[in-house]
């Protein structure tokens, strides 16, 4: 089987890759009212491409931001498995982009770059792919599993109305596994499993002084500067060991087991790979922990913008009155996001100086939880097995630095979760010149054949 479902990915790579650049095209920005007409546009792109890969139901539920839901259940017995995955993306800043603009694909290098390349909308043509080449190496006329697709378009600004797609379709989206693909692997020579997902928390503060921005020639000196206080603050947010200072903020949160340790030890790393690959000047964080460890399964807290006086243009010399940051609080298994918006709030209003006034938002409906995949969930195995067929070696096991709807999925539908993602930390997600390796595609695309053909195991 390993040999023809290569040889149909390999006979058919130029057509995956000229449809998903053809899909890139589409501008699916999310949060954008403007865009809202291309996010219907890439909507309809992909349920007409399940119906062409077979699936006999499909449906663009529209809503607060046009989902997709598919269905191809034809395998009475065999265990149903609900694809998640998202067709919006982030917002881009077409002069940041080197020499593909964002809605420009261009193919090069082994590489295919536009905005959503990688995250997420190559993902879902892996599984697109897979399930054919399924099909076409096992010569069946249904996948051997009974599959549901739930492709959402709000993912990037926050999944914010997700559960309540989820309550009102309910009835439809039934399932006995969850596989989550919205995240990465490891290196392309070495894939790794992915088992962890952390949470997110969310915060905007604003931070006020004088009643409006005053001449510094003439206040300078006795009169409060928000964005001194909001710098003060902020610089506080962590100790001299990259621990967080919230109080109470690591009660829940437990040390990694010593079997999750030697899993990423067992990943093959250096610092000087890791630099190079996330485009990082050096490494920071918290004391006493790996460099994966921090990355996956301990907390971290990050600014994720700062802006007051005139970032822009010609300064005016004047003390800003309002200065703001936007926060991201990644939250790690056992801790929950209100006990952290308790905690965060608690500590802005004890350490924040009385001589300026503030405003705290956190956004509690795009918050999100943290997710483990349980340890003995066949599924894991079985998806291990896999990867070693698609991609022709044995994988490892990693985590995933950002994080998802997982928990709301697993809570809500009452089945576990897995992740399989084919993106890589050199992707560039979020960032210009997002990209997605033509290789990675392709070996997600035959882990996911493979996968669909091992229906016992994914009970």
């Amino acid at each position: 089987m390993t040999r023809d479902v290569r040889e149909f990915l390999s006979a058919h790579q130029d057509v995956l890759v000229e449809e998903l650049v053809g899909w890139l095209r589409i501008r699916s920005v999310a949060g954008l009212p403007e865009r809202a007409p291309d996010l219907i546009r890439s909507a309809n792109w992909l349920a007409a491409e399940l119906r062409a890969t077979g699936f006999p139901a499909v449906e663009v539920w529209k809503g607060e931001a046009p989902a997709v839901y598919a269905e191809w259940c034809a395998a009475p017995g065999a265990p149903t498995v609900l694809i998640y995955s998202h067709h919006d993306v982030r917002a881009a800043k077409d002069e940041l982009w080197e020499e593909t603009p964002p809605f420009e694909p261009a193919v090069r290098d082994g590489r295919v770059y536009g905005r959503g390349a990688s995250d997420a909308k190559g993902q879902i043509m892996s599984h697109v792919w897979g399930i054919r080449a399924h099909l076409a190496a096992t010569g069946r006329d249904a996948p051997a599993v009974n599959l549901k697709f739930l492709v959402e378009g709000e993912e990037e600004s926050g999944s914010a109305h997700l559960a309540g797609l989820l309550d009102d379709h309910r009835d439809r989206l039934g399932a006995d596994l969850v596989v989550f693909s919205d995240t990465l692997t490891w290196r392309a020579d070495h894939p790794a499993v992915c088992t962890s997902a952390r949470g997110m928390v969310m915060a905007e503060l604003g931070v006020s002084g004088p009643l409006r921005d005053v001449h510094s020639g003439a206040a300078s000196g006795p009169a409060p500067n928000a964005a001194v206080e909001l710098a003060r603050l902020l610089g506080r947010l962590h100790d001299d060991k990259g621990r967080i200072t919230l109080p109470g903020f690591y009660d829940t949160v437990a040390e990694p087991s010593e079997r999750r340790r030697a899993e990423l030890a067992a990943l093959p790393f250096t610092e000087r790979d890791w630099l190079d690959r996330s485009e990082t000047r050096s490494i920071t964080g918290e004391a006493g922990y790996s460099v994966l460890e921090r990355l996956w399964v301990r907390p971290a807290a990050e600014i994720i913008s700062m802006v007051a006086g005139d970032p822009v243009g010609v300064t005016r010399s004047a003390i800003p009155a309002v200065a703001t940051a936007t926060l991201n609080i990644r939250t790690v298994p056992d801790q929950k996001v209100d006990e952290v918006a308790g905690q965060l709030r608690r500590w802005v209003a004890e350490q924040l100086a009385d001589t300026v006034e503030y405003d705290l938002t956190i956004a509690r409906e795009t918050a999100q939880e943290p997710y483990r995949t349980p340890d003995d969930l066949p599924a894991l195995d079985a998806l291990a097995v896999a990867m070693h067929d698609g991609f022709g070696q044995p994988p490892g096991r990693m985590g995933n630095a950002g994080g998802g709807p997982a928990e709301l999925l697993s809570r809500t539908l009452g089945a576990p979760v897995l992740f399989f993602g084919v993106g890589l930390p050199e992707d560039r997600w979020h960032d210009s010149d997002e990209r997605v390796s033509i290789e990675m595609l392709m070996n997600g695309a035959a882990t996911l054949a493979h996968l669909w053909s091992r229906p016992s195991a994914l009970r």
